[in-house]
């Protein structure tokens, strides 16, 4: 805390608790950056795990809020002593609000009401507004559904009533809004069923784990149709990103979990100016071989960007059902693999490599959101000459290195994977990486994470559809749980045959705003 000659306290005791309190905080901070250091540089045992150290971070943060408020107290105390500070508000501390939240204003007079001089009424010049975020305590309430049951009182003709509306629980407790909320918390938020039930439990309501179980399977029997229809829509475009990653299952009547897999079929054509919305569709399945990759994938016959995990390799075979695809291999993994044996040190080849592919992904900085005819010939014109230098290079440096050396083995995967690594210089489509997938699968490694096995396949499966509505939601901008909500009191009122294309997240109008407001239903 720098303070000014000018700006010290008169009062020695006021003082001496100052410096008492300036050297406590830079004792308590140092103590704060020591253990960061271990966390970040200290031996492997002392190191943290990724989620350990998002941890500590957190702690660190409160510890740092903490100490700023005690400085903000000491600048009281200063205050109160006559003293000139200038409070300062941490970078961050306020931020804007969003436009459509509610607001609800608390107008704060002064004292004085009447001028001190001469007794006028005093009239506002000015104001200084402040906005902060609030929540309601108890965000539950009960929707009461009343049927009025209507007679003539002159004739016997029966009584009238109106239909009971259809929800996705007929005749159950929850709203759509509320199933909504619980599928969000629980595939967004990953926070599991019994953790949402401990909660409720806090506002004297009892609804457990099985419950919600029921509610979250009785709308993915509905939301199934969805997703569906999106693997289909991705898989009659040109190009995909498709990655996998395991997934714990449950194995019925053992206690045991065997592993299951979640693929992630992905789209995103913004890099290169497209305008089609972006998407991802997960689909489970119990392995990862060459036939459920088939099986996956159908009979798509165009650019799959991918790793070099061999259960691909026979999408390019002639004779396939379909036609033949195109592979696409990531730089990132061939990358990864460098910077590996380069963290190691004393790796002088690996950090060549290294050099050499950041060439490669500064022309793609550059070029990125171009059309594919520009970044082709930028690749064509720059990338070109690197590559046929770098395999040179590479193909000369690998007979130098023992046999077992990750450097060794990182230039053999390179060089096996070549013709797929360089497919992206001849169409401005295809991506340096596959990255775009690799994203789209962190969320599903944090639920696993959070959850640790689906119960069952089924489960497995619906996690699957969950997972494809709400990051797909997410990657076009769309609050999954407002989606969701308006879209199970919607579809559950469909019949199998009736189109759902205005359902799908990236054609999605939310049914109660446009209704509320003419003119986005208009536009939509």
């Amino acid at each position: 805390m720098d303070v000014g000659s000018d700006q010290l306290p008169d009062d020695v005791v006021t003082l001496k608790a100052m410096v008492i309190a300036g050297r406590e905080r830079e004792a308590r901070m140092q103590h704060l950056i020591d253990q960061m250091r271990r966390a970040q540089f200290g031996q492997r045992s002392e190191k943290l795990s990724p989620d350990q150290l998002a941890l500590a971070l957190d702690d660190l943060d409160v510890a740092r809020a903490e100490l700023l408020a005690l400085g903000e107290q000491a600048d009281d105390a200063a205050a109160r002593t006559g003293s000139k500070r200038t409070r300062k508000t941490p970078n961050g501390e306020r931020g804007s609000l969003p436009a459509h939240l509610p607001r609800i204003e608390i107008v704060i007079p002064p004292a004085e009401t009447e001028c001190p001089c001469c007794g006028g009424a005093l009239h506002v010049i000015d104001e200084d507004r402040t906005n902060r975020l609030d929540t309601i305590p108890v965000p539950y309430r009960v929707v009461v559904t009343v049927r009025p049951k209507m007679a003539c009182r002159t004739c016997s003709d029966g009584v009238f009533q109106a239909p009971a509306a259809k929800h996705v629980v007929p005749g159950g407790l929850p709203t759509e809004d509320l199933i909504a909320d619980v599928v969000v918390r629980k595939y967004a938020d990953h926070t599991p069923f019994y953790r949402q039930a401990q909660a409720l439990r806090r506002y004297g309501i009892e609804i457990d784990r099985g419950t919600m179980c029921n509610w979250a399977g009785r709308s993915a029997a509905q939301l199934r149709r969805i997703s569906d229809r999106m693997k289909n829509d991705l898989l009659s475009g040109p190009k995909v990103f498709v990655d996998g990653t395991t997934a714990k299952v449950l194995a019925p009547g053992t206690g045991k979990t065997k592993q299951g897999y979640l693929w992630a079929i992905a789209s995103d054509n913004r890099p290169h100016g497209g305008t089609d919305p972006p998407a991802v569709v997960y689909t489970y399945m119990p392995g990862r071989g060459k036939v459920w990759a088939n099986k996956l994938l159908g009979g798509f016959n165009g650019i799959v960007q991918c790793d070099g995990y061999i259960s691909y390799k026979h999408l390019e075979a002639p004779n396939r059902e379909g036609g033949p695809g195109t592979l696409a291999f990531c730089w990132a993994h061939i990358r990864r693999a460098f910077f590996d044996e380069a963290k190691k040190g004393n790796a002088p080849i690996a950090d060549e490599a290294l050099l050499r592919i950041a060439k490669l992904y500064a022309i793609e900085a550059r070029i990125r959101g171009s059309r594919p005819e520009r970044r082709r010939a930028a690749r064509q014109a720059e990338a070109t000459p690197l590559l046929e230098s770098m395999k040179a290079w590479l193909e000369a440096m690998q007979p130098r290195l023992p046999k077992g050396s990750g450097t060794r083995e990182a230039i053999g995967y390179a060089l096996n994977h070549w013709r797929g690594l360089i497919r992206f210089l001849d169409d401005g489509r295809i991506e340096l990486d596959n990255n775009t997938v690799e994203r789209a699968i962190r969320p599903i490694t944090l639920q696993r994470k959070n959850a640790l096995f689906a119960g069952h396949d089924l489960g497995a499966e619906n996690w699957a559809c969950f997972a494809s509505l709400i990051e797909t939601c997410k990657l076009n901008g769309i609050n999954p749980q407002a989606y969701l909500a308006d879209v199970l009191a919607i579809i559950v009122l469909r019949n199998d045959e009736d189109p759902i294309d205005d359902l799908l997240p990236y054609n999605w109008v939310d049914s109660r705003i446009a209704a509320a407001d003419p003119e986005i239903a208009k536009a939509a």
